[in-house]
């Protein structure tokens, strides 16, 4: 084994890019292009290496285009500059260097002669991808189809690779940055541009399957569920909604049948993805279709639809077999993937176990399957899991049930609280009825920096972060980045659900913020939402209406082995 790889920190992935000519400038590749490196060395000559493939072409501009293109650009000055929409408007001013865009005319020639694919532009930065920070979804990612005349693809090029830069100045990597004690000018970004892992459908194109793999698993929803059993989130399309606040289905790679979510056939229809992330090669766009409106042409496509699929009807679950007479919904629930393929989830237990071995610290994999024309498992990106210390067992005290403002009994870690002095509440009623999601939002994000510093406690309906307000409010990480415990309630009156599935950017920012989290199922046993007390005790109102600020002596006290957790008030 080369030895190099022994020290993940040291490593240094340009060598690997300047070898196969794929490193443009004479700059570093960033965290997330070292992983990738790392990942080919770590499987090269290993037994894995015939069995696990990666992107036909990636190719990396090196961080001295970027500090070239800030530099000549005189774009020094954004470092300091707080106004987003003002640093977007400088970015989409200032053109690429001429021998930049000539750079990016090569590369498209190059993706040419491999068939013209879509491409991923990713960012790659200094700090990124750390084996202390992840900086999970802090950059941006963006899409090219990839088609039409030359000129227009290198205009979408041109544009993806700004975007890419500009989002080193974005609010939450701002202040994700500042959390840590990072300096804003110790950062750059290197840009990743690379073949999208997929098939052509008709004019659709995208991957049969994509996830996240996870060596550790740090919020178990039982205690069968060991830390190093590993964890697979997985979605039917592009890889896009297995890491955002979307629904995806999680498999625990020693216990796959097991459901995080509950067996439930309403508890499964709350958790599964009804709508998938492709290419659409006819308009020249990333598209989300309705897994509703195009049952019938998957069916068509993919052999293993069975196993993908259940119709959800009057609270039953049917398999593809026996489609229920009336109105039903189809849903990626993946019933019986794991029993077809399990190739898949042995790939992955192995894989995830050598590069364990190899790197000597928890990894974080993203990947791309076909099951057809044949079985193909594609690497995408490596990366150090984010660090996440546990606390040591604890153990609930005797509260008062009037005391108790929220209990949980699923997915709870060790963890806790005491002496918190803010409870930040949204109220699901008054979020729907007020409609206005960006400003409850920005409300939460105005009390966040006021009680910096304090560990504040933040309840509200649903999934925080959601990318679809109306399964929670979509607040950006910069707007709750100072809280010491989150809280996601359910209300199904509402269609309010929290999200429980480990491994989104969400949850890794969480565990490398040390962030506690309950999960509260309104009228279910062993779970509570103290509604008297929300009601009865005095609060301030944010600017707005469904946010409120209440003052006392709150404590979190969760407990990992007994699955339980309460929030309670204090004398």
């Amino acid at each position: 084994m080369d030895q190099s790889l022994k020290n993940y920190d040291a490593y240094r992935g340009e060598y690997f890019f300047r070898e196969r000519g794929n490193l443009v400038g004479a700059g570093q590749c960033g965290g997330k292009a070292k992983g990738i490196a790392y990942a080919h060395g770590a499987l090269s000559g290993s037994p894995l290496e015939n069995r696990v493939s990666f992107p036909d072409l990636t190719i990396v501009l090196s961080t001295e285009i970027f500090s070239d293109y800030i530099a000549r650009g005189g774009l020094s000055d954004l470092y300091g500059e707080e106004d987003w929409e003002r640093v977007q408007r400088r970015i989409d001013e200032t053109p690429l260097p001429p021998s930049i865009v000539a750079e990016l005319e090569n590369i498209l020639d190059r993706f040419d002669n491999i068939g013209a694919p879509p491409l991923a532009i990713r960012s790659s930065s200094l700090m990124e991808d750390s084996t202390t920070l992840a900086f999970a979804g802090k950059y941006q990612t963006c899409f090219s189809p990839n088609c039409g005349p030359k000129q227009h693809r290198l205009s979408v090029l041109e544009a993806g690779v700004r975007t890419v830069f500009a989002s080193l100045f974005n609010p939450s990597a701002r202040a994700y940055r500042e959390k840590h004690g990072k300096n804003h000018r110790d950062e750059a970004i290197a840009v990743i541009i690379q073949s999208l892992s997929g098939q052509n459908h008709g004019s659709f194109y995208y991957p049969e399957l994509a996830g996240t793999l996870f060596s550790r698993v740090f919020r178990r929803p039982n205690p069968r569920i060991k830390k190093e059993d590993g964890l697979m989130r997985l979605c039917f399309g592009m890889g896009t909604r297995s890491v955002d606040r979307c629904a995806a289905r999680i498999f625990y790679l020693t216990n796959p049948s097991l459901l995080s979510a509950g067996n439930l056939p309403e508890q499964i229809e709350e958790a599964s993805q009804e709508n998938f992330d492709y290419i659409d090669r006819d308009s020249c766009e990333f598209a989300t279709g309705s897994l509703a409106k195009f049952t019938r042409f998957l069916q068509k496509e993919h052999r293993n639809f069975g196993a993908y699929v259940q119709y959800y009807a009057d609270n039953i679950l049917y398999s593809t077999l026996g489609e229920p007479e009336g109105p039903s919904r189809p849903l990626f629930s993946f019933p019986e993937l794991h029993l077809r393929e399990r190739g898949l989830f042995g790939l992955s237990k192995e894989l995830l176990r050598h590069m364990e071995e190899v790197s000597g610290i928890p990894v974080d994999i993203e990947f791309a399957y076909e099951t057809s024309p044949e079985r193909s498992f594609r690497l995408l990106q490596l990366r150090p899991l984010a660090a996440y210390e546990e606390m040591s067992r604890v153990e609930l005290p005797e509260a008062p049930e009037e005391k108790i403002i929220f209990k949980g009994d699923r997915m709870v870690s060790n963890g806790m609280l005491e002496d918190i002095r803010y409870l930040v509440y949204v109220n699901a009623e008054a979020y729907k009825n007020h409609w206005d999601p960006s400003a409850a939002a920005l409300a939460i994000g105005d009390l966040n920096k006021k009680l910096e510093g304090t560990g504040y406690i933040l309840a509200g309906p649903g999934r925080w972060g959601s990318r679809n307000p109306a399964l929670g409010v979509p607040v950006l990480y910069a707007q709750i980045c100072n809280c010491g415990c989150l809280v996601e309630i359910s209300v199904p009156e509402l269609n309010f659900s929290p999200e429980l599935s480990y491994g989104t950017h969400f949850f890794l920012d969480m565990d490398s913020d040390g962030t506690l989290y309950l999960p509260v199922f309104s009228r279910q046993k062993k779970n509570k939402i103290n509604e008297g007390w929300l009601a009865g005790t005095p609060y301030k109102t944010g600017d707005h209406p469904a946010v409120r600020l209440y003052e006392g002596n709150f404590s979190v006290y969760l407990d990992g082995e007994l699955e339980s957790g309460i929030i309670m008030a204090a004398e």
